[in-house]
């Protein structure tokens, strides 16, 4: 199976190219045909997938973080004949996507686990919303693990602008915006029927289940079953969110009865307060009249044989 390698230098704070360096044996003994290529911006990876599509490469494994998966999903979204199975080696700051899939933490072992992994039809979701930072023009992005609209914009904008990314970013993040935020009025639409109207702190559409560095916020998610997992937190207090932050890391979150949850193929939103913060796999944005549609098994992923939780029938 021949192999292409994508290593975004700028990940994990400019150690990306460092790790790759640490795991270059590794990878010469595992994936012995293999082309590697340096891929910081989204046309870099467009660019490398066409040169994949031509060398008739069937397996792609990616060095960087949550928004380096972004870009090549995305690019790989607009090539659906391309047939490759995609992988990950994590290593940036918050790496919600190899979390769900069991993947061991330190290079070196996920080098391993890829190496046993097999080609599995994974869901995609594609969000489509009005842009506010480009004039209210549509865009359209695709995502791999989870898109939420609310709070986690602002979240994502506060870690983007952190001048030094560690383990507590997220948290710090989380908790500095929590002080200031207020939740907006949302309309919100699944498959069609009303399932919630009123103020709220989050809106969360996922494939996978952990976002923002470890917090697993759809513990019942699975990635090949045809449907989101959707969840509302409602515009309570900061008091109660701050005290049930906590039980978002272990799950127990979606106990609460300021949870929403159901689950659907087909996700639109309003705010009649003006546009929301947007959440795309770690990737920042802001706009409005957000619909969320699901791609059933619109890529193939590596997956450890052992792994049946995050998939149907197990």
């Amino acid at each position: 199976m021949e192999t292409l390698i994508i290593v975004n230098p700028r990940a994990a704070g400019g150690r990306a190219k460092q790790i790759f360096q640490e795991i270059k044996k590794d990878l010469d003994s595992f994936f012995a045909c293999r082309r590697v290529a340096v891929a910081e911006k989204p046309e870099d990876v467009a660019k490398e997938l066409d040169i994949a599509a031509k060398e008739n490469i069937s397996r792609l494994i990616v060095i960087g973080g949550d928004g380096t998966n972004h870009n090549v999903v995305n690019a790989l979204a607009h090539r659906p004949g391309l047939k490759i199975a995609l992988g990950f080696i994590p290593v940036g700051t918050g790496c919600d996507w190899s979390r769900a899939l069991g993947m061991p933490r330190k290079p070196q072992q996920s080098v391993e686990w890829l190496a046993k992994a097999q080609p599995h039809p994974c869901d995609l979701g594609k969000v489509e919303y009005f842009d506010t930072r480009s004039g209210g023009k549509m865009a359209s992005h695709f995502f791999l693990n989870i898109a939420s609209a609310g709070i986690s914009g602002e979240v994502d904008s506060r870690v983007n602008r952190a001048k030094r990314r560690t383990s507590l970013t997220f948290l710090r993040a989380t908790v500095a915006t929590l002080l200031k935020y207020k939740p907006q009025h949302v309309a919100v639409e699944c498959d069609g029927e009303i399932f919630y109207t009123g103020k709220s702190f989050l809106l969360v559409v996922a494939n996978g289940r952990y976002f923002g560095r470890g917090m697993w916020i759809a513990p019942h998610a699975l990635i090949d079953d045809g449907l989101f997992d959707v969840l509302l937190i409602e515009g309570v207090s900061r008091l109660k969110i701050l005290f049930a932050l906590q039980s978002v890391y272990s799950g127990k979150h979606i106990s609460r009865n300021d949870v929403r949850k159901t689950r659907a193929r087909t996700v639109y939103v309003h705010s009649d307060d003006g546009a929301l913060g947007l959440d795309l796999d770690g990737e920042e944005g802001k706009g409005n009249d957000l619909r969320f549609t699901l791609i059933p098994e619109a890529v193939n992923i590596l997956l450890h044989p052992t792994l049946a939780a995050i998939k149907k029938n197990n």
